[in-house]
């Protein structure tokens, strides 16, 4: 078995071929279920392995919503579901925008009580109020777990209190209104938008940094390309989508930065129209 396990992981993290890894672990359960071996822990992490990467290959392959439904094919009842497998389901149906998904499988494993005393159940807890309860804002649910059986056998008393306070401040965030948006005008858009303030913090980095360089004596010239060099290292490496339209604003922004930088780091080489114009 930890052949196969190893076949496994090689045809999933070096062949990157996620339908064979899928189908290795497959066989290799169906093997493990048939087997007359004694050692039932060796057999149990040999499980929960193949488990652990077939749900990696089934989220590769896009298929994450069959993970749970195949996870109880394999332990046949949630209670009885690893922490480790229980802490990979809730982040992977919380990564892909389901959490209700998990909700009731976690919920059920949360509440058995022979599962407060394994290792990882804290983890599962916190996974479950973090990425599944307090994203949907189920506030009340979230205190009555954190108050109750479940916050007692997972969390310290500063810890309780911690996630008090990421539930209290969850809800008032819910209970506010939203601030008044006027369609009409671009510039209020602009500045109730969380995406505007970091393109303002971002412009006035760039504009701080390119006038302490400029005025620099020392290596000016190589500062000057240094700087352009990390600009465009940063259009090429931050991920931002073109095709959608928040993402103008940010082009436009530094493409007119990168042109001012470009034609006062060159001026000495070439003059163009559109220096006169104080670009």
């Amino acid at each position: 078995m930890n052949d196969m396990l190893e076949v496994a992981a090689e045809q999933m993290v070096i062949q990157r071929d996620f339908q064979a890894a899928f189908d290795t672990c497959n066989r290799s359960l169906d093997n493990l279920r048939s087997s007359t071996e004694s050692d039932d822990d060796r057999c149990a992490e040999f499980k929960a392995g193949f488990c652990i990467l077939g749900i990696q290959a089934l989220a590769e392959l896009n298929q994450w919503q069959s993970a749970l439904s195949w996870v109880l094919q394999q332990y046949e009842q949630v209670e009885t579901v690893p922490a480790k497998i229980m802490q990979m389901c809730i982040l992977l149906y919380s990564k892909v925008g389901h959490p209700v998904g998990i909700q009731e499988a976690a919920r059920v494993w949360l509440h058995r009580p022979c599962n407060s005393r394994v290792s990882g159940f804290g983890t599962v807890a916190e996974l479950y109020l973090l990425h599944v309860l307090v994203p949907q804002g189920q506030t009340e649910e979230a205190r009555e777990m954190i108050v109750g059986t479940v916050g007692n056998s997972a969390f310290t008393e500063d810890q309780r209190q911690m996630a008090l306070d990421v539930v209290e401040e969850k809800a008032q965030q819910t209970r506010e209104p939203p601030p008044d948006v006027n369609p009409n005008s671009e510039m209020t858009s602009h500045s109730v938008s969380p995406k505007g303030a970091v393109v303002r913090k971002l412009e006035a980095a760039l504009r701080c940094l390119y006038r302490k360089l400029f005025v620099t004596s020392f290596s000016s010239f190589s500062l000057r390309r240094i700087f352009l060099a990390v600009v465009f290292l940063y259009l090429i490496f931050v991920r931002m989508d073109p095709a959608l339209p928040s993402t103008f604003m940010w082009i436009s922004k530094l493409l007119q930065l990168i042109k001012q930088m470009w034609r006062s780091t060159f001026k000495l080489y070439y003059s163009t129209p559109s220096d006169s114009m104080g670009l």
